[in-house]
């Protein structure tokens, strides 16, 4: 797992709850705690990193991984202007995933490991994001799609996450 993964969950961690907690997780996972954005990590760290805040907090993980997404979107905003250069609202962005900002992603960092996102657009306003992932971290997807409705603002909503055998498929609507 990229180590931007790991370094913007503890600024966020550091963000909500202060410094002493990140390092009191970093202390209590057992796990090195020295990350680097370039690095890659094993994403068993990350595991460690979440299943300790969520004991500390009594906060499902489920629910951390969904705040950390929509946090990270608007992180990747920022620091990754070009992903969005000639984006024209949420359908375009999220059908761009694979296509476009996966492949960039790779040309930056040859060694990650990146979900897969398929598409389909059976009706101009509903749009069929389908997630594959070894990882399974579709709680944090569904907080980066979260991310991109909130910051596109238009009209798009997360009507339906629904449990394949091999994927998750979320549906958009777009709310005339």
């Amino acid at each position: 797992m990229k180590g931007i993964v790991f370094t913007e969950f503890l600024q966020l961690v550091e963000d909500k709850f202060g410094l002493e907690e990140v390092d009191a997780i970093i202390e209590e996972s057992g796990v090195s705690g020295i990350y680097t954005s370039v690095g890659t990590y094993d994403h068993s760290e990350m595991v460690e990193l979440l299943q300790t805040l969520s004991a500390r907090h009594s906060a499902p993980i489920p629910d951390l991984l969904k705040t950390f997404g929509e946090h990270l979107f608007g992180r990747f905003y920022v620091l990754y202007p070009q992903f969005f250069k000639d984006i024209h609202g949420s359908f375009d962005f999220l059908s761009k995933i694979d296509v476009y900002i996966h492949q960039e992603v790779q040309k930056l960092y040859p060694d990650a490991e990146l979900p897969r996102f398929d598409c389909a657009q059976p009706q101009p306003n509903r749009l069929l994001l389908y997630y594959y992932s070894t990882r399974h971290l579709e709680d944090l997807a569904e907080g980066l799609i979260k991310g991109a409705l909130a910051h596109f603002n238009d009209g798009v909503v997360l009507s339906q996450r629904t449990e394949e055998k091999d994927h998750i498929t979320f549906e958009l609507n777009k709310i005339q």
